[in-house]
């Protein structure tokens, strides 16, 4: 199994290249089921997300074929799918595979859509919260989907097709907005879709969609209105480039000291993120070329964070802010309103000597002068990548076990930060 071993205390300068976002190319790839014309998505990032999801849908019958990196003045740009759905030869998502990552159940909306049935194995838990499929199941019911649960699959048909409608979610749900968004595509009629999430990865399947054929008004808001269509056509779309990839690198250089630019990325996709880093006393300006980041000496200043959905501060960022104030001179709180268990990377930061102490779903983060690196366990997909930037600020080694974790969601990390004076090599055994 991979480790990730790093020396502390190098500055990071230099460029870093955004990929495309994971969060936007899953949906993306899904969104294939809903054409039987090719689909085209250029900057997709080599991850094991997508590629265990490009396995999902082969087995649906999409057909993918996948063109390699560039060569030439811009080698890190990402690969092009290219998904052709001509045949949908199986709509059952089996639980091998749904298990293994949630976004694989998002199928279920373009199945029922197009082939008026769909059985899909229920995610089950998840290392973050319990994440429940209930608005999932109740906007596609509003659409006309007969759902019922069996054996632990969501059994579904709607042997006339789905009719749009009116769909108000009690609470915003990224998944959710995904799910019925793809279907009411092909549903007959218009559907409105009411608090419905606003991150930037839905506006950009929304518009996708919308080079397939699809009308939608309302793109960037709460409020999503949907002309359904009887077949959407094949479309070429680049994947926007990766606001938590963006932030993550962004906290590190905040975290190291030096200066960087980011890529490709865009700051008002990250706009709380990035003011909230600020207060840190790190330099961020946006620049046609990305964001620039900087901290040029003085100390961490402490800072108080509240998770929101978008457009406030990502539940994907506060671990990474978590690592950061560990060293700030004075005490951060830090509050988690999206998810529970968020905070399982508290105790792996406190084995480098941060001082955390939780309170329900708030920390309070009382700065030290020195992280000393150890052994550590990644746990999730965030909480890798904070002990990551914890590794960075360190004295000394720090070893990162269980780093398939990181693989899930951040393309080529170590080569990004090496390449900016970071000390990072991953040590394969067996």
């Amino acid at each position: 199994m991979d480790r990730i071993k790093i020396v502390g205390g190098q500055q990071l300068n230099g460029t870093i290249p955004i990929s495309g976002a994971k969060n936007a190319a899953l949906p993306l790839m899904i969104a294939s089921l809903l054409t039987d014309d090719r689909l085209s998505l250029k900057n997709v990032p080599n991850l094991a997300d997508v590629n265990l999801l490009a396995r999902i849908l082969r087995n649906h019958g999409v057909d993918l074929a996948v063109d390699g990196k560039r060569s030439g003045p811009a080698p890190y740009l990402g690969e092009t799918f290219h998904l052709t759905a001509r045949d949908i030869v199986d709509t059952t998502a089996p639980y091998e595979m749904v298990s293994r990552m949630r976004a694989s159940f998002w199928v279920l909306g373009p199945l029922i859509a197009r082939m008026r049935k769909a059985r899909v194995s229920l995610p089950g838990g998840c290392a973050i919260g319990t994440r429940p499929v209930d608005m999932h199941l109740s906007g596609l019911r509003a659409l006309g989907a007969e759902i019922d649960i069996d054996e632990g699959y969501v059994i579904a048909k709607a042997p006339n097709g789905l009719v749009g409608n009116r769909i108000t979610f009690p609470k915003v749900s990224v998944g959710a907005t995904h799910n019925v968004l793809l279907a009411a595509a092909l549903a007959k009629g218009e559907t409105l879709i009411e608090n419905a999430a606003r991150e930037p990865e839905i506006g950009d399947v929304a518009e996708c969609l919308v080079k397939m054929g699809a009308q939608i008004d309302g793109i960037g808001t709460s409020t999503l209105r949907i002309q359904g269509r009887d077949r959407l056509e094949g479309a070429v779309h680049s994947v926007v480039p990766d606001r938590i990839e963006t932030g993550t690198f962004a906290f590190a250089v905040a975290a190291t000291g030096g200066e960087v630019l980011l890529e490709g990325a865009r700051a008002e996709h990250l706009q709380a993120a990035l003011d909230a880093l600020k207060r840190t006393g790190a330099s961020v300006e946006a620049v046609p070329e990305g964001i620039r980041v900087s901290r040029q000496g003085g100390e961490i200043t402490p800072v108080t964070v509240e998770t929101q959905p978008f457009p406030g501060f990502p539940t994907d960022l506060q671990a990474q802010m978590m690592a950061l104030v560990t060293r700030a001179n004075g005490t951060s709180v830090i509050s988690e309103t999206i998810f529970e268990n968020r905070f399982m990377h508290v105790q792996e930061l406190a084995r480098l000597g941060a001082d955390i102490q939780l309170h329900g779903d708030t920390a309070t983060i009382t700065g030290v002068k020195a992280l000393r690196g150890a052994p550590v366990m990644a746990t999730d997909l965030r909480a890798s990548v904070s002990l990551v930037i914890a590794g960075l600020m360190a004295e000394g080694e720090t070893l990162i076990n269980r780093v398939y974790h990181l693989d899930r969601g951040f393309e080529r990390l170590e080569e990004k930060l090496s390449r900016c004076g970071a000390i990072i090599t991953r040590v394969s055994e067996g």
